[in-house]
C-alpha cells in the first residue's frame, strides 16, 4: 500500500502517494527524486495550470516534508523550541538534542540534509490568513533554511541561516 506524502517547495505544495516503500527520511536522503502516484500540485502564487504535473519531484527542490514519526527517535533527548523560515514557509516545532549539548564544544554534527522537528506547525509567511497546518513530524532541508530562532546556537545545524535568539520560556 502506498503512503501519502506532503512536500513543500518554493513554488508549490505537492501531495501524492509515494511509490517506494522506504521511510520518508530515507527517500529524501537518497538525493534522487521522490516518485509519486496521483500527485496534486498546489502552486502558492498563481492558479494551477498544465505546468503543475509530474510524477516525481527532485529532492533538491524539497524545503520540508511531512514524515511518519520515527519509532527510534532519541528517548533521552532534550527538546528545544525552534522557529525556522525556509523559502515561503515558517515552520515552528521542537528539535531534539542530546542532554548536555553545548554547540561550542559539540563533536557530533547533524547527519544528513533533513532535520526532524516534532509537534511542527507550518504556515505561509506572505499569507497568514491561509491558516496553519499542525503535523507530528516535519523534516526540514537544513540547507534551505533562511532564518532560525532558538534558545540554542544552531549555526552548524542550519549553515546558511540568519540566527536569532528565541526567548526562553519561564519554568512553571
Amino acid at each position: 500500500m502506498s503512503t501519502l506524502i506532503e512536500l513543500y517547495t518554493a513554488e508549490a505544495v505537492v501531495t501524492g502517494y509515494r511509490i517506494d516503500r522506504a521511510a520518508v527520511r530515507e527517500t529524501l536522503e537518497s538525493g534522487g527524486a521522490v516518485r509519486l502516484a496521483q500527485p496534486q500540485w498546489t502552486p502558492l502564487h498563481r492558479p494551477p495550470d498544465e505546468r503543475d504535473t509530474g510524477e516525481s519531484l527532485p529532492v533538491d527542490e524539497v524545503l520540508a516534508a511531512v514524515a511518519e514519526p520515527d519509532p527510534h527517535r532519541a528517548v533521552h533527548a532534550n527538546w528545544h523550541d525552534v522557529v525556522l523560515e525556509a523559502g515561503p514557509y515558517r515552520i515552528s516545532g521542537t528539535l531534539a538534542v542530546l542532554p548536555g549539548f553545548d554547540p561550542n564544544r559539540a563533536i557530533t554534527r547533524p547527519g544528513g540534509t533533513f532535520i526532524p522537528l516534532r509537534s511542527a506547525r507550518l504556515e505561509i509567511i506572505d499569507y497568514p490568513d491561509a491558516g496553519q497546518l499542525d503535523r507530528e513530524t516535519v523534516l526540514v532541508n537544513r540547507y534551505a533554511v533562511d532564518r532560525v530562532a532558538s534558545t540554542l546556537e544552531l549555526g552548524f545545524f542550519f549553515p546558511a541561516a540568519r540566527l536569532e535568539r528565541l526567548e526562553q520560556k519561564p519554568v512553571a
